[in-house]
Parts: structure tokens; sequence; C-alpha cells
């Protein structure tokens, strides 16, 4: 490697990204179901807009979300994608400073925003079920286009000093990212200087965002199965809970392997790096359900 990785430089112009250590030599092999799956997310999600422009009576609460969970998968996989598969592929693994933490600020602000989103749905199933009468007075398109503004701020203003504090970061140590993307913990550990507001704000971010949704999440499912509950018959509790079968699979999708590798990667000193790569590299092409 060359000198560059040494050396002390405070913006360096390439990271260099190895894709999933120790696996190199799989790397082709790799690179077939990560291909698959991307085409399956690109195929998926672009059905899922043609389909609900198309067709008026998909023009529901529950649908303009579901559309806006298919835009932040598609950005998602799209940002990290091409790339990984260049690595896997013609092993070119450069990336720029500035593409990287442009990255790494897509990465982390759709996946936020997709959070956000599952809130969002969780809002619609409760009020579907606990108050089915009022859910076209409760959820307008104006309600629904105001919620999907805040989700986007939210995420887009939250996420904003990740690429910020990361320009300022002295990079003395090396240039070489362990993994497939730019993900903000990733870079940050191969910082040197006081990182600790990068690492706190890192922390922050993780608890205010998908610790706060989470917790919005499990307090509508604990109304819906409330309202399930109450329900006469076992047929019409199972025919209820069926509704909200896909989104809890997606969240499930989202927040587990989400915690795992933020705590992993943090904590996790002693586990061997393709078993931290290869979940994290997998995390943003799974397609929505």
């Amino acid at each position: 490697m060359s000198d560059s990785n040494t050396t002390d430089f405070t913006n360096p112009s390439t990271f260099i990204l190895l894709g999933i250590p120790g696996l190199e030599a799989a790397h082709i092999w790799i690179s077939i179901p990560f291909c698959t799956m991307y085409a399956i997310a690109l195929l998926g999600n672009f059905t899922i807009l043609f389909i609900v422009k198309r067709e008026p009576s998909l023009h529901e609460p529950m649908f303009f979300f579901l559309c806006m969970l298919a835009i932040t998968d598609l950005v998602i996989s799209t940002s990290t994608m091409p790339k990984m598969l260049s690595i896997f592929w013609f092993n070119s693994r450069e990336i720029s400073f500035s593409a990287c933490l442009t990255q790494m600020y897509l990465v982390h602000s759709f996946s936020a925003m997709e959070s956000g989103i599952l809130v969002a749905m969780a809002f619609d199933r409760y009020v579907a079920i606990c108050h089915p009468l009022r859910h076209s007075t409760i959820l307008t398109n104006s309600v629904v286009s105001k919620i999907g503004l805040a989700v986007v701020l939210r995420s887009g203003i939250l996420t904003l000093p990740y690429p910020l504090l990361a320009r300022q970061w002295p990079y003395c140590r090396t240039n070489i990212i362990p993994h497939s993307y730019c993900r903000h913990i990733a870079v940050l550990k191969i910082a040197c200087g006081d990182i600790r507001v990068s690492s706190y704000y890192g922390l922050f971010h993780l608890f205010s965002v998908i610790g706060m949704d989470v917790f919005f999440i499990a307090v509508s499912y604990t109304q819906i199965l409330r309202a399930i509950f109450r329900l006469p018959t076992k047929d019409a509790r199972l025919k209820t809970f069926r509704t909200c079968i896909s989104h809890l699979c997606a969240i499930f999708a989202l927040y587990i392997p989400d915690f795992f590798s933020s705590f992993t990667q943090r904590f996790g000193q002693n586990v061997p790096q393709h078993f931290l790569a290869l979940p994290l590299s997998l995390a943003p092409v799974f397609p929505s359900p």
C-alpha cells in the first residue's frame, strides 16, 4: 500500500474499501447473491411505485407510505451497491473522500427516513384497527404529506453532523476502510485525535431516532393488539392481524440488523472483520416487503 496510508493528512483524497475482509477470494461468488438482491430490489420497488401510481384504488395512506419506503430502499441500495459490485468484480476499491462522505450521509439519512416511515405505517395500522370509522378523516392526504415532510426533515437534519464532523477529523492511521461502503462507525474507527464528540453523537443519533421510533411502534402495536384481542371471533382476530404481518416483517428486517451492527461495531472488539462486514453489506439491499 502507498505511503499515504500511514502519513498524517486531514482530508485524504481517497479511501480504500476492502469489501468483505477475509473473504476476498470469494468476492466473485459473493457478488452473485448481492447482484440478484439488488436487481430484485430495483424491480420490486419500481413495480410498487408503478402499480400504486396507476391504480386509483391504492391511493390510500398505507400505500403512500409504502411508496415512500420503496423510494428510500432505492436510494440506499443504489448509493451502495454499484460501488460494492465494482469492488467484487473489478477490485475497484478506491472511493474519493467527498464521495465517501456523500455515501455516508445518504445511507444514514435514508435509513433514518425508513425508520420514520415504519412509525408512520404503524400509526396508520393503529388508526385503521382502533378507529376504523375515523381513518379517512384522521389520515387525509394533507396529513400524510406533512408526516412525510417531517420524516424527511428530521432524518436529513439529524444526519447532517455525520459528514460535517467527519470532514474535520485527522486520518493519520490509515485510509483503509474494512467494509464495502462508507458507514459512519467504520470511518470513525480509522480517524485519530479526539473523536469523542462524533462517537457520542452516533449513539445519540441511534437512540434518538431508532430508539424513539421503536418506542412509538411498540406503543402503537400495544394498542393494536389490545383492539385485536377484543374482537369476538378467532377468525376476525387472525384476519385483522394479517394486515400487520408485512409491516412487522419490515420492522424486524430493519431494526434487528441495525442494532446488532451498531453495537458490535462499537463494542465487539474481538469479532472477526468478515463477520461484521457481511451483515452490514447485506443491509442496504434488502427489498421492502
